[in-house]
């Protein structure tokens, strides 16, 4: 199979990277040209216009979009739609609210475009090696782009989730559950940090990943950080947040759940900017460095 990839930020990038791998042709672009000429040199094809890398795919088009929320994803749809044909297919694999993507989608299917939203899990690091994906939209165009979707994914790491929408809906869930396990092990560690014991942090930690009840990559990752820097020096107190948590509280306020954890994790968030010396925020801060790039280290 054949697909245009349009977006080639740190997650972007290295899935194509190992869709070329795994026997996936693809057909590169993105604004800056770095990131087009690493990709090319893997086995990509790339073109200057929208119009070529659109004439270059196999008819029943796909085209995959890995670009930010909001503003920049309707406005790459837009100056995409004169150059497909109806049935072809757009997959949004962003971190979309899933209220857009529902309206997307609609706005779509009247012009006779599909549209799949997929949430994908496990930084830029899973992105390269295997991720974890969630997916929505129409079924049949599940199945259609499967070879894709696996090629893309560590093994069983997949799956349908449901209609439109709900592929962005399950991956925000999935966020705002990290928000809370992320602040329960931040906040372990400072009280662990602030005894008279004063363990060895990188040592707890391997003890507390090998086959306790909370082994996982996240303990792992707290881990790597406290033996690469026990005391956390030059990271950043201020945790930044880039909506997932906020919009899976608003989901939950519209369904009537009470969702405690995740509004403080999230309310921590937001005072962060406050507390310019605080371990337990610096935990969150390396732990969101270590899966996503996020920045961590004070400017």
């Amino acid at each position: 199979m054949k697909i245009a990839y349009i977006g080639l930020g740190k997650m972007g990038k290295n899935m194509v990277l190992r869709l070329l791998e795994q026997g996936i042709e693809v057909a590169a672009w993105n604004r800056s040209k770095a990131a087009v000429d690493e990709v090319v040199s893997a086995g990509a094809t790339t073109t200057a216009n929208f119009a070529g890398l659109i004439a270059a795919l196999p008819k029943r088009r796909v085209v995959w979009l890995m670009l930010p929320a909001g503003q920049v994803t309707d406005q790459i749809i837009n100056e995409l739609l004169p150059h497909l044909k109806s049935g072809d297919l757009l997959i949004d694999g962003g971190n979309s609210f899933y209220k857009d993507t529902i309206r997307r989608s609609t706005e779509l299917a009247s012009k006779g475009i599909n549209y799949l939203d997929i949430g994908v899990s496990g930084g830029p690091g899973g992105a390269r090696s295997g991720a974890c994906m969630m997916v929505g939209g129409n079924k049949a165009d599940y199945d259609y782009v499967l070879p894709v979707i696996k090629a893309a994914c560590a093994p069983d790491a997949y799956g349908y989730v449901g209609n439109s929408g709900a592929g962005h809906f399950v991956k925000m869930i999935h966020n705002g559950i990290e928000y809370g396990m992320m602040q329960a092990i931040a906040e372990g560690a400072a009280v662990l940090e602030k005894s008279s014991f004063k363990p060895d942090l990188a040592e707890v930690f391997r003890i507390y990943n090998n086959k306790t009840v909370i082994e996982s990559r996240l303990v792992n990752w707290a881990q790597e950080a406290f033996a690469e820097n026990p005391q956390l020096a030059n990271i950043s107190s201020v945790i930044s947040h880039t909506g997932e948590g906020e919009w899976t509280i608003q989901a939950a306020k519209e369904l009537g759940v009470e969702v405690p954890i995740i509004e403080k994790s999230f309310q921590v968030r937001v005072e962060s900017v406050n507390e310019p010396e605080n371990f337990r925020n610096k935990v969150v801060s390396i732990l969101r460095n270590k899966f996503g790039h996020h920045k961590a280290t004070k400017d």
